[in-house]
């Protein structure tokens, strides 16, 4: 931040110089200043303004405007590049620069300036002193500071001093916000835009963060130690060795003591007397002053710079002394590592100089810094000696009492201290300061202008020994004229044959009836005046004794006023006494002895009536004083006329009055009449009448025409200026003026010197108690006054607010504040009916001065918006009073807001609701700030319960660390305590706009916002670093959430947005996560450790599973019962959690089956325990279900659903899984069974045609035939349908009868052959074929059986017995499911087979075995082969021709010969008959052998070639002993069919593949021993290639 001044000097404009009234505004960042208007073609403003500038690519606009009466014209622009201008601290002459027409816009931005003008303007600009102190300078200045700090660490306190010497604070702790702070300069440009005649002898900055103010601290901040903190810091006596001693003058004078300046206008004397009074400003400090002034002492004198003498010119901005002293707060702020708590050493005398320069290092700062630390310590040692010379142990500006100590009105506590101020700090209630937007009472001018009180005081007795209001009234009577006579008041002919009027019988006065009520010379004097005139002495006489005895009786009666005067003014009893006497004797005197010169213009007038038919007037002006009666000329055709007519007066007597009156000239017939008959020929347009007496002085003033009677249509205001010269007064104030002075020395004195700096505040109701400013004798000596001089009571008003505004911060006095600007407000706002002048033109023509007011205003609000940015400190929730004051400090800015609408007339001010809404934002912000820095005393201090705990924590751990997180959950506890006082303190407080500003509201805004900018920046330094446990992140995580949702989640910024937080934390919660599953996995572990020792019991009798599963779901359901209670309001970081935890849940399940997998066989020997286990599984199934809602169920995450999902499949097949472990469990006890009832079964004799009275014997039989089985399945399924869950039940159901059904199949319905050689691996579970080629060796030795007609009906009844069995009345399997079994259906298939013949058998084979060749990926050589289909026409027969082309790649090793042939045959029913089979001629020693001979088959017209199939297979002729096989092939004719005829080579396979269909119907031929075709398709079926030599 860098402080740009510009001095506006002077313009040279080319042309006519009555052309010209010129003004320069300035922009640059946003911020527009305007100078005065000043005309002429060599115009001189000489004035300062200074800018705060953060950005320094910008530029500096300057414009000239030139004054119109309607609008301004721009004469021409300079733009100047902030980076092109100097850094300097001292005014230089200035340069020229040509004023261009044209700017040059560059991306919506002025760049520079093009075509040049004639016209030049001399503008002095440069930047001076920057606000931030470097890095280096900042450690510099830590490490002497320390140096000196440790030379006084033995021998001295630093409280001692203090108990001893309290010494004064710096100049200023204004603290300059920060840029986004409420009080940065969005408001800063509201001034006057009006134009002053006369320019102000001095400027402010217009910046309201470049204006400093005072006010005091309650004196028992020094009881409490608390003065080292708040007070003392920046008292640091930087006694630096600059090697020069400085002289500063303790205060220039009252003008230089606030860069508020609120009172510039008080006094108008001040810009008269300026020069006598700057001059002697450093003589006037009496010791009076000193102890009512309470001002800072400003570096505005002089100081020296190399033995040369630098004397600040009047002319330059205080505020730049002001920013000067600004430096320690500034310091303080910019960089925290300077610890300012210097300490002064006994044995270093004030004068004795420290060496900083001694180590070679470059000096700290620029020169002009160095002014101004030197500056600053000498101020201070100066007081510092003042204060031993007076009373050592009380400075005579710290005032005991509440209003002891100086203290700034922008100071706010720094945050950055070591030693921080309490929270909310009773210390600082700022009901005791004497808080205002001046310094200190000295800036006003009336104070200290002993002349003018000296003038006033004599004024006010005057006014108070014969007072307005006690004057005599008149004796009116009726009275009839005898010749024509003319009205006192009005002037108007007293019409009439009789009774015309009414006359004072005492002081012979006439007038009209109706103006007598508007008549007031006092009628004792002025009957004494016109006795004297007329030399009736006796008369005379007793008039002055009366009049005599009037003043005795006010004196004895009121002694309390002339008291109060006299304290007021600090007159002696002596002195009181001869004035008395000279007020009394000039009462007498009257007007004899008076006498005044007296000047009006009559500038112009506004709004006149329009009286001619063409809607318009023709008005001129006549003024009359005493009987002296003049005229202007008439401007025809104009409501607006300009007159400019000077006319000089001589007035002998102060009861006359000014009577300004404006007419429409009408030159008509009737006119003329009219002219004959009465003085007034011409239409009235309205008057003004103003009492002489009221007159002093120069002024300016717009005054409303006034109605005479009631019938006047009259509107509009008129212009004058009046000079008054009064003999004897020539040179004092005007009356304006005195009154101003009389009332801020009332306010003085009764606030300052007898209320120890309280406002006491009168108790006044009703409709006008806004008029009363203070208690009964006081505000009879303002009101009196005002009624003498004229001055009018919103003027009274205006200057009452003035005072106050330098109390605004005392208790009660922001309501009173609030009504008096809400009442001005409502009398400028507010115009009536008569005229129609606008609220700007009346507040324009306010004798309180327009410029003055409104920059009272804007200071005002200023300071307003500085106090408010600190209401936590200003108006603590501890005071009820204090709140009530916030509530009225609102409603006076929403007044001072409603001022710049409605009387300024301004377009868009900003609104008090934003305001106030910036200031709240700004004071949260730092308290923000305050309780972050120093989180960890505040908690210990608010809530810590036991004292001694954890005041040992090292300054550095007091803060965050990557080490702990312990410093969060304490600042998350301060920033609720902040937003629920917000809510509940002063949210009902602040309710002025209920719709825009709820403190709460905001307060949990804004705390939340810089809380998350904070946490997010810590969590990702936790984040790389991973130093603390995940617990406390989680637990740190819960205490966020809680935040957000209690006070965040609702607020409008936030509402339907989701919020940051979670992804903070996400990575941490993922760590607990994956923590977790390894917990989870031990937990389960020891679960099922406990589980097993216990043997796996059930947890109660109705629960069917032991305990494992509900101690792992528990630990699962509780670890997902955390991440369900982080409320995680972020969809995606949810979906990232469940997903995870999916997989913790998949991980325990699937190694809890596994572990149960492992060693389930080995239980399923008990009895129960195989059943728990199954039922843990299914337990593990429902729990899992379970979880799977309570994680969102279908709205879960897509892929944490399909894991779940995958899971319970896995879960699902490992039931099946056990469920068939313990099936097959059975599976020997069953094969005894079955192979009993295989016994009673053969034992079952008889036809397959059972009669019908012989069905009894079939059902017995079956009875008898399942009693071995009955018996073992009954003890059992009892046994189960108690131990298992239902599901679990069903599963062993299905599995016990999926065993029971296969053997039976493989006992009772296709027995397996006796000799278990080689057979009974044919029928093994896993089919194996390779071994059925032996069946042949026992086809012919063995006796086989095969099932009767009546045994296969008995077997189907008793496989309906089973089947109701297993179904159980509905509790067991269902009936469809038993119905479509494929292991029922399988052995009813077999069953039907036995009853079919050999023929349909192979049919069947030949239609259900399409893949008998198939599959082959190994192929052991090829065959070529051609065959043609033929269907004889007539007959349907078939014929299949069949030529063995060749073989191919033959695999075959062996040692002897090798004489490879191929055997062909056809396979189909209907072939018992026919030739079956065909053999080649075999071919030696060939592997790729070539036959080409022709077969021959006759398949007959019962089926079609579907039914048939053609092997191939090829052998190695043996002599001796059997072929061997080196490969078979299968064609199937219904592939040829439909072509006829087909070519191909077949690959050659290892074996024939066949299903269980193929299986069983071979089986079942394999028993047709006596069947020739049998036996040879079982032997053709069962082929496979035979071993070869040496393998």
């Amino acid at each position: 931040m860098s402080l740009l001044c510009v001095r506006v000097k002077k313009a040279k404009l080319q042309g006519p110089p009555d052309k010209f009234n010129t003004y320069v505004t300035l922009k640059v960042q946003n911020v527009k200043s305007t100078t005065v208007a000043v005309r002429g073609d060599q115009p001189c403003w000489e004035q300062d303004f200074m800018f705060e500038i953060s950005r320094l690519d910008l530029g500096l606009i300057v414009e000239v405007w030139n004054k119109g009466l309607i609008w301004d014209t721009l004469v021409g622009t300079v733009w100047i590049a902030l980076k092109a201008i100097h850094q300097s601290d001292e005014e230089g002459p200035g340069e020229w620069s040509t004023l261009e027409a044209e700017v040059v816009m560059k991306h919506d931005e002025i760049c520079g300036t093009k075509n040049p003008t004639p016209h030049k303007i001399l503008l002095d600009t440069r930047f001076e002193l920057p606000f931030d102190i470097p890095e280096e300078e900042a450690r510099y200045w830590t490490r002497k500071l320390e140096q000196i700090n440790s030379l006084g660490d033995d021998e001295y306190s630093f409280q001692e001093e203090v108990q001893k010497k309290p010494l004064p604070s710096a100049a200023s702790q204004c603290s300059f916000e920060d840029a986004d702070s409420a009080v940065d300069d969005r408001d800063s440009d509201y001034r006057s835009e009006t134009s002053s005649s006369i320019p102000p002898p001095y400027h402010t900055t217009v910046q309201p963060n470049a204006s400093v103010h005072q006010f005091t601290v309650p004196s028992r901040l020094q009881q409490q130690g608390v003065l080292r903190e708040t007070c003392a810091v920046s008292l640091q006596n930087y006694d630096l060795d600059y090697q020069e001693h400085v002289a500063i003058s303790p205060a220039g004078s009252s003008r230089y003591g606030s860069s508020c300046n609120v009172s510039q206008g008080s006094s108008h004397l001040s810009e008269l007397d300026h020069s006598h009074e700057s001059a002697h400003g450093s003589e006037q400090e009496d010791d009076h002053q000193e102890r009512v002034s309470n001002h800072s002492y400003h570096s505005s004198g002089s100081y020296q710079k190399d033995g040369q003498a630098l004397h600040r010119e009047q002319e330059e901005p205080h505020g730049k002394g002001e920013e000067e002293k600004i430096y320690e707060t500034e310091e303080k702020r910019a960089d925290h590592s300077v610890a300012l708590e210097l300490e002064k050493p006994k044995n270093v005398d004030a004068g004795a100089h420290v060496s900083y320069h001694g180590d070679n290092e470059p000096p700290p700062f620029p020169p002009a810094r160095a002014h101004w630390i030197r500056a600053i310590s000498k101020v201070r040692l100066r007081l510092q000696e003042g204060q031993d010379e007076a009373d050592p142990s009380k400075p005579p500006w710290l005032k005991g009492g509440p209003a002891g100590g100086l203290y700034g009105i922008d100071s706010m506590p720094d945050l950055r201290k070591k030693k921080p101020i309490p929270l909310v700090s009773d210390l600082s209630l700022v009901q005791s300061r004497k808080a205002g937007i001046t310094s200190a009472m000295a800036t006003r001018t009336s104070l200290k202008d002993e002349e003018l009180k000296s003038h006033v005081y004599k004024k006010t007795l005057q006014a108070l020994i014969y007072p307005i209001s006690c004057t005599t009234p008149h004796n009116f009577e009726v009275w009839t004229a005898t010749t024509p006579t003319y009205c006192y008041e009005c002037e108007g002919l007293l019409w009439g044959i009789a009774r015309q009027g009414m006359r004072c019988g005492e002081c012979g006065v006439k007038c009209h009836e109706k103006c007598q009520d508007l008549l007031n010379a006092d009628c004792l004097q002025r009957a004494a005046e016109k006795s004297s005139k007329h030399g009736a002495e006796d008369r005379t006489q007793n008039f002055i004794m009366a009049m005599k005895d009037r003043m005795k009786i006010r004196e004895r009666n009121k002694p309390e006023i002339f008291d109060l005067i006299r304290d007021v003014f600090c007159e002696s009893k002596l002195t009181h006494a001869q004035q008395m006497k000279t007020v009394k004797q000039s009462v007498l005197d009257g007007t004899s002895k008076w006498s005044a010169k007296i000047t009006i213009t009559v500038v112009c007038a506004q709004g006149l009536q329009a009286k001619d038919k063409t809607g318009s007037s023709d008005p001129y002006v006549t003024v009359q004083v005493g009987k002296t009666k003049k005229r202007t000329k008439t401007i025809f055709g104009n409501l607006n006329p300009v007159w400019e007519e000077k006319f000089y007066f001589e007035c002998h007597n102060s009861s006359d009055r000014i009577k300004v009156r404006v007419w429409d000239e009408d030159d008509d017939i009737k006119s003329r009449v009219k002219q004959r008959l009465k003085r007034e020929s011409d239409d009235f347009l309205g008057q003004t009448i103003i009492e002489v007496r009221t007159l002093s002085g120069e002024m300016d003033v717009w005054y409303n025409l006034e109605k005479r009677t009631d019938k006047s249509a009259v509107s509009g205001a008129v212009r004058l200026q009046i000079s008054v010269e009064i003999k004897g007064e020539e040179k004092v104030a005007p009356y304006h003026i005195q009154y101003t002075c009389l009332h801020e020395n009332l306010f003085h004195h009764l606030t300052d010197v007898h209320g120890n700096g309280v406002v006491k505040i009168p108790d006044a109701k009703g409709d006008d108690a806004w008029k009363v400013y203070f208690d009964e004798t006081a505000q009879e000596i303002v009101d009196e006054f005002a009624m003498r001089y004229g001055i009018e009571s919103i003027y009274q008003a205006m200057t009452h607010f003035a005072c106050l505004s330098s109390k605004y911060m005392c208790p009660g006095v922001p309501a009173v504040m609030s009504t008096l600007l809400a009442n001005i407000n409502a009398y400028y706002a507010h115009t009536t009916a008569s005229t129609n002048v606008s609220a700007s033109d009346r507040f324009a023509a306010s004798n309180f001065g327009k410029e003055r007011f409104v920059k009272l205003l804007d200071q005002l609000h200023n300071s307003l918006r500085i106090d408010l940015s600190m209401y936590r400190n200003n108006f603590p929730a501890s005071s009820r009073e204090r709140l009530q004051d916030l509530k009225s400090t609102v409603d006076l800015l929403t007044s001072i807001t409603f001022f710049r609408m409605k009387v300024q007339e301004l377009q868009s001010p900003p609104r008090a609701s934003q305001v106030v809404k910036d200031c709240v934002k700004a004071c949260l912000n730092s308290t923000y700030e305050y309780i972050f820095n120093n989180c960890h005393e505040l908690y210990s201090r608010e809530y810590q319960t036991d004292p001694n705990k954890n005041q040992d924590l090292p300054p550095e751990e007091q803060g965050p660390s990557i080490r702990n997180l312990d410093f969060w959950p304490k600042l998350i506890t301060l920033i609720v305590s902040i937003i629920e006082e917000d809510k509940n303190s002063y949210t009902p407080v602040l309710n002025q706009f209920p719709q825009e500003l709820a403190v709460g509201k905001i307060s949990a805004e804004v705390m939340w916002s810089l809380f998350a900018q904070d946490m997010k920046y810590a969590m990702e330094e936790h984040e790389k670093h991973r130093l603390c446990k995940s617990a406390d992140y989680m637990n740190l995580h819960f205490k966020v959430k809680w935040l957000y949702n209690e006070y965040v989640r609702d607020l409008p910024a936030f509402k339907g947005k989701v919020p940051e937080y979670p992804a903070w934390f996400e990575q941490f919660v993922m760590q607990w996560l994956d923590e977790n599953e390894d917990v989870s996995l031990e937990f389960l572990h020891g679960a099922l450790e406990r589980d097993k020792k216990d043997g796996f019991q059930q947890t109660s009798e109705h629960a069917l599973f032991s305990c494992s599963v509900v101690d792992v779901f528990t630990q699962l359901n509780q670890s997902f019962e955390i991440i369900k209670k982080l409320e995680c309001p972020d969809p995606v970081i949810v979906a990232h959690y469940n997903r995870r935890f999916a997989k913790t849940i998949g991980k325990v399940l699937m190694q809890y089956a596994d572990i149960l997998s492992k060693t389930f066989q080995s239980y399923c020997s008990k009895e129960k325990l195989p059943c728990i286990l199954m039922n843990n599984v299914q337990q593990l199934r429902v729990q899992l279900e379970k979880m799977f809602e309570a994680m969102g169920g279908k709205e879960l995450d897509a892929e944490a659903s399909d894991h779940l999902k995958e899971l319970q499949v896995k879960l699902n097949n490992v039931l099946d899984e056990l469920s068939a472990v313990f099936g097959n469990s059975f599976q020997t006890r069953i094969d005894e069974c079955v192979k009993q009832m295989s016994d009673i079964l053969c034992q079952v004799k008889g036809t397959g045609n059972v009669a019908a009275n012989a069905r009894n014997t079939v059902a017995q039989d079956a009875d008898n035939v399942l009693r071995p089985l009955m018996d073992f399945l009954d003890g059992n399924l009892t046994l189960f349908a108690t131990v298992c869950e239902k599901t679990v039940l069903k599963r062993v159901l299905k599995e016990l009868w999926r065993v029971v059904m296969n053997t039976m199949e493989k006992l009772i319905v296709l027995p397996p052959l006796t000799d278990h050689t080689g057979t009974q691996l044919i029928f093994s579970a896993a089919k194996e074929l390779g071994h059925l080629s032996k069946l042949k060796d026992h086809m012919v030795r063995e006796e086989t059986r095969s099932l009767t007609p009546k045994q296969c009906a008995v077997l189907d009844l008793a496989l309906d017995t089973i089947k109701q069995y297993f179904h159980a009345g509905g509790n067991g399997l269902k009936k469809t499911f038993l119905e479509k079994s494929p292991d029922l259906q399988s052995l009813r298939y077999a069953l039907s087979l036995y009853t079919q013949t050999t023929d349909t058998l192979i049919k069947t084979f030949v239609q259900t075995q399409t893949a008998q060749g198939s599959g082959v990926d190994d192929p052991v050589g090829e065959v070529s082969i051609q065959i043609d289909l033929y269907t004889h026409p007539g007959t349907g027969e078939h014929k299949v021709t069949v030529k063995v082309v060749a073989a191919n790649d033959l695999k075959w090793q062996t040692s002897g010969m090798f004489r490879p042939f191929v055997e062909i045959t056809m396979i189909g029913p209907q072939q018992s008959d026919k030739k079956r089979k065909f053999t080649t001629k075999s071919k030696s020693n060939n592997w790729a052998p070539k036959y080409n001979e022709t077969f021959h088959f006759i398949l007959g017209n019962e089926d079609g070639p579907d039914a048939y199939e053609l092997q191939v297979c090829v052998k190695d002729y043996c002599f001796a002993r059997e072929d061997r096989v080196l490969g078979i092939a299968v064609m199937q004719l219904r592939d040829i069919a439909d072509k006829g005829s087909c070519a191909c080579w077949c690959p050659l396979g290892r074996r024939i593949h066949m299903d269980e269909t193929g299986l069983t119907i071979l089986r079942i031929l394999s028993q047709r021993t006596n069947d020739e075709v049998a036996r040879e398709f079982v032997k053709l079926k069962s082929e496979s290639r035979s071993a070869e030599e040496g393998t």
